[in-house]
């Protein structure tokens, strides 16, 4: 099962795709797919709506792919959270995972054009597991308890301008993570218990050349460990997301050039869909 939102920007509808590929209109059920959305069972109540026959199927064609969760609270991400990606960043391995914010404005569509921002020559792409938190998480003490307060997953790009990010930071990341279109998200938010969050394939390619290809069996802390840890210095509530680290593979290694309007990103997640964006000019 895969829940959509499908529809012009600011135009989004909800929708779902069963497991034999008929996509169903889940307007009966909630008005959009949102932090309340999944606080009141919206998964659940999806699945037996399914199971009951009492969904209309729809087309989808010829509609925009939005992100799949609407208006996001908060936008955690993590650093340096695959060994290699860290290696390749010039740093060791982190003992504590590193953390820092995009806002939530930069959550757009899957296959939505990316703006290279006004003076930018370090853009960089980033494919990342994003987690959906659908329940709140504050203070959590176990792995159970810190899986138990995801919703589900789905494929994001970690949009970065590094020169923005490292030269002109202050001392921190945000500069280079906030400009506008910086997170596709996307293409469908999969159920956190039909993903195996430890076992998954994530790959990335400009212009149809390979860039990242790696596994989440790589990632320094897992699901569990970064939803506990972060529960511990703030409150993840239904709607939030986080993005769990990218693996080795991005320009900032020096093995790439950077991006520039024309070139098209394609990431892929296995099992979560794919993404395909296009650069352009802010």
């Amino acid at each position: 099962m895969e829940l959509l939102r499908l529809g012009a920007v600011g135009e989004e509808r909800p929708y779902v795709r069963a497991t034999d590929g008929t996509v169903y209109d889940l307007s009966p059920l909630t008005a959009d797919i949102d932090g309340a959305f999944l606080a009141s069972d919206g998964i659940a109540r999806t699945r037996a709506a399914l199971e009951a026959g009492a969904l209309t199927a729809a087309s989808a064609d010829g509609l925009r792919v939005g992100a799949p969760i609407a208006r996001p609270g908060a936008v955690v991400c993590i650093g340096m959270n695959y060994a290699a990606h860290a290696a390749e960043s010039g740093s060791a391995p982190p003992k504590q995972p590193i953390v820092f914010f995009k806002h939530p404005n930069t959550v757009v569509g899957p296959y939505d054009e990316v703006l290279v921002p006004r003076g930018s020559v370090k853009t960089d792409w980033e494919v990342e597991l994003a987690v959906v938190i659908g329940k709140e998480a504050r203070y959590v003490e176990t792995d159970e308890e810190a899986l138990a307060c995801v919703a589900g997953y789905t494929v994001s790009n970690d949009v970065s301008e590094r020169a923005f990010q490292i030269e002109e930071s202050g001392g921190q990341w945000s500069k280079g993570k906030c400009c506008e279109t910086f997170n596709p998200l996307g293409p469908a938010l999969v159920p956190a218990d039909e993903v195996d969050s430890t076992n998954l394939d994530l790959k990335s390619f400009v212009n149809g050349e390979p860039r990242q290809d790696s596994n989440t069996r790589d990632l320094i802390f897992s699901v569990a460990t970064l939803i506990r840890d972060l529960s511990q210095y703030m409150v993840l509530s239904p709607g939030d997301i986080v993005n769990t680290g990218t693996p080795e593979g991005v320009a900032l290694s020096g093995r790439f050039p950077y991006l520039s309007p024309g070139d098209v990103m394609e990431l892929e997640i296995a099992g979560l869909g794919k993404q395909k964006q296009t650069l352009g000019k802010a």
